[in-house]
């Protein structure tokens, strides 16, 4: 049974984390099936639904950019604030594949997966969700960027 999109997250806030981690945001990977495909190839259309999904969501969107395949398909990417919306359709399947992370207790991702299911005139779908979080025990550390072997060090 495919879980509904209303359902996964009874405090879509998320104003109490787990004890041991500090959530640093929200991930939802969204599988849409039997979907319209003109809407999935239609690149004004599907730059015109990731830009509500955004705002349904409560992110600030900083920038949108896709791209139409020839002969078909269309990926999407939109950098939010708060992080980012990824699209990628496959008209000729009637299937898109897209992942919305965002970051602060502002934000709803699953708001935004609800509209472009929707929009996309999805038959079926298939939602996981999960928290990102940062591990307690390196939450408050002070972390410095890891040396790369390859690259020469950076000057002072």
């Amino acid at each position: 049974m495919t879980p509904t999109l209303q359902s996964l997250h009874p405090n879509p806030g998320w104003t109490a984390a787990p004890p041991s981690c500090d959530t640093v945001g929200k991930h939802c990977i969204l599988e849409l099936y039997d979907c319209d495909p003109g809407r999935l190839d239609n690149q004004a259309f599907l730059r015109d639904t990731i830009t509500a999904a955004a705002h349904q969501a409560g992110a600030t969107l900083l920038n949108l950019i896709t791209h139409r395949f020839q002969p078909q398909g269309v990926t999407g990417l939109a950098l939010l604030a708060e992080s980012h919306i990824s699209i990628h359709t496959w008209p000729e399947s009637g299937y898109a594949a897209v992942d919305v992370f965002t970051c602060g207790d502002h934000t709803m991702p699953e708001r935004a997966c609800a509209v472009l299911a929707a929009e996309l005139g999805a038959g079926r779908h298939r939602l996981t969700s999960f928290r990102r979080e940062t591990p307690s025990a390196i939450a408050g550390a002070e972390r410095t960027p890891a040396t790369c072997l390859s690259a020469p060090p950076l000057a002072a």
